[in-house]
């Protein structure tokens, strides 16, 4: 069997099970439900919170939160969506994982009210961790817009490493920005949460 037909055999290998719960010391990750629909809505309506996502629309309602749970909930997507919530299931952001152009691409976002805490790499890493472990030969890509210092602080304190830079169309600002590229595998992942 040639190289490429293998490459894609693991590239297109389906997500390893459903979307888990994870527990790490400050937060939990769980499968979304319909009734984050108002926090989604609240979060993603924010402009600095959208701006930094290539994905979404401004103005943002509960519709378009509505339209974004419905398939994640029914699980038709091979893909991880995990909602990050506080203690109290506040939910205040998004980890995901899913399989875009034959990759594995790692996203998220946090309501703005929450960032500087270290939440965001908390929960990224503790799914990354989650994922490496049922599939450790996968590479994970990932990025972030270039002036989204504090998204790339996070994939560096998780490992990923810049591969590329280029133009990125972002929806909300609707127009192309300089965006970083970046990826990682097993080996490099910085994050553990075991004692």
């Amino acid at each position: 069997m040639n190289a490429a037909v293998l490459e894609r055999r693991v590239v297109t290998r389906p997500m390893p099970g459903p979307c888990p719960v994870i527990s790490t010391g400050r937060l939990v990750l769980r499968p979304h439900r319909m009734s984050d629909a108002a926090s989604i809505a609240e979060s993603l309506a924010d402009f600095q919170v959208s701006r930094m996502l290539s994905r979404v629309p401004q103005p943002y309602d509960r519709q378009d939160a509505l339209d974004w749970l419905v398939p994640r909930i029914s699980g038709d997507l091979n893909e991880w969506a995990l909602a990050i919530t506080t203690g109290d299931d506040v939910h205040i952001g998004v980890v995901g994982i899913e399989l875009r152009h034959g990759l594995w691409h790692l996203g998220y976002w946090l309501n703005r009210f929450y960032w500087g805490r270290g939440y965001m790499t908390e929960a990224a890493g503790a799914v990354l961790e989650r994922f490496f472990r049922r599939m450790p030969e996968t590479k994970l890509h990932s990025g972030a817009f270039a002036d989204n210092i504090a998204s790339l602080r996070v994939q560096t304190k998780l490992g990923f490493n810049i591969v590329d830079a280029s133009q990125l169309f972002s929806l909300s600002r609707n127009s192309m920005a300089p965006h970083i590229k970046t990826v990682l595998d097993a080996r490099n992942l910085r994050f553990s949460s075991r004692p």
